[in-house]
């Protein structure tokens, strides 16, 4: 059961939704996409990555962008964003008690969060849905030797799956690549198959 939250993030509060289960062990931070194209934690593809995750007895965080929502502050561009993912770890851990945590995002919020949790040694895993190559630069993960996953749709506009198979063919190991056929950059109808190799990159990582 998911509750409504707020926690800062530098000088702004963010608000979010914070589920933890009584004996949870693991948990999610999950990123909305870009809010200047509607983007917020109400999300079709972030709901079903939280239910997925929650289905594993993770605790997870979902949360609006800064400018966001009911979210302080304006949109930073991505930079600013950076620091409110790691914010949001902060909250996730200490609400939670946990000590392994995951970033998971989609679209913009795919490459903030990856990028934020490839420079926080607390992540230990990140997971990327429609990473939006076409629009931003993933290059940063040419040197991110976490384990990290990339879902990708075989229709994507914004991230079209020949970039995407050619940044995850230089990014270092351990990496894991997963195409849902038939799906464009939103996943409608089909979000909960994207969230299903989330869940399973999870289950694959910290089972062993």
């Amino acid at each position: 059961m998911e509750r409504r939250v707020t926690f800062p993030s530098g000088r702004i509060t963010l608000e979010g939704l914070l589920s933890i289960p009584g004996s949870c062990a693991t948990a999610v931070v999950v990123c909305h996409p870009h809010p200047a194209y509607g983007g917020e934690m109400h999300n079709n593809v972030v709901q079903a990555l939280v239910d997925a995750f929650e289905d594993r007895g993770d605790a997870t965080l979902r949360f609006n962008f800064r400018g966001t929502g009911g979210s302080g502050g304006t949109h930073g561009g991505g930079a600013a964003e950076i620091e409110d993912v790691a914010s949001a770890v902060d909250f996730l851990l200490a609400e939670s008690g946990v000590s392994l945590v995951a970033v998971a995002g989609y679209s913009f919020g795919a490459i903030v969060g990856m990028h934020s949790g490839m420079e926080d040694d607390r992540v230990t895993a990140l997971a990327g849905i429609a990473l939006p190559v076409g629009m931003m630069d993933g290059s940063f993960l040419l040197t991110c030797a976490k384990p990290k996953l990339l879902v990708a749709g075989d229709r994507d506009e914004f991230g079209p799956l020949r970039a995407v198979r050619d940044l995850f063919d230089r990014i270092p190991e351990p990496k894991t690549m997963k195409v849902v056929p038939g799906a464009d950059h939103f996943f409608l109808g089909l979000d909960s198959e994207a969230a299903r190799h989330a869940s399973a990159f999870l289950d694959d990582l910290w089972a062993s």
